[in-house]
């Protein structure tokens, strides 16, 4: 088995729940699925948007697990989770129900056209950031220890929200 981190978002509701609810759902989904097992989910967070900043606020968590999935089966579970949380695709960066980016996948390098790991903007992240830190404080990716980057400044329009 393999640890992975997953960074969850979402920023509006639809039919099938609100932002809250999808990430909620994420979770248990995945402590049901015999394919996962120590599932752990950060705190939820909001915050701004990032990019296109014309859009609501988003709610933000980081998933942590261990999987026997190979990676690219992991973005079908992701994108099948996005889905079945009524995700549609209006434009890059955009609103969207539910966001299920594979972050890492334990300390495997993966450049694919549907799969780039390590995450290509995850230390630039706070809402991706302080939620990896929250689940494990000696995460190393590559070279970096995520506990020694300078995040004083990452906590900027970031709010902690009860489970």
């Amino acid at each position: 088995m393999v640890r992975i981190y997953l960074g969850l978002g979402g920023n509006i509701a639809n039919e099938l729940g609100d932002p809250t609810s999808h990430i909620l759902a994420v979770r248990d989904a995945l402590l049901t699925d015999e394919r996962f097992c120590d599932v752990r989910l950060s705190s939820l967070y909001s915050s701004k948007a990032y990019g296109v900043t014309d859009q609501p606020d988003f709610v933000n968590a980081v998933l942590s697990a261990k999987t026997t999935l190979a990676p690219l089966e992991l973005l079908d579970v992701c994108q099948a989770l996005e889905n079945s949380a009524g995700r549609v695709r209006l434009r890059r960066w955009g609103e969207r129900s539910l966001d299920v980016d594979v972050l890492l996948y334990g300390d495997e390098i993966i450049h694919n056209e549907r799969l780039i790991v390590p995450h290509k903007e995850i230390l630039l992240r706070n809402f991706v950031v302080i939620p990896l830190l929250e689940l494990d404080p000696s995460l190393v990716i590559g070279d970096i220890k995520i506990a020694e980057l300078p995040i004083a400044s990452c906590h900027d329009g970031l709010i902690k929200q009860e489970k």
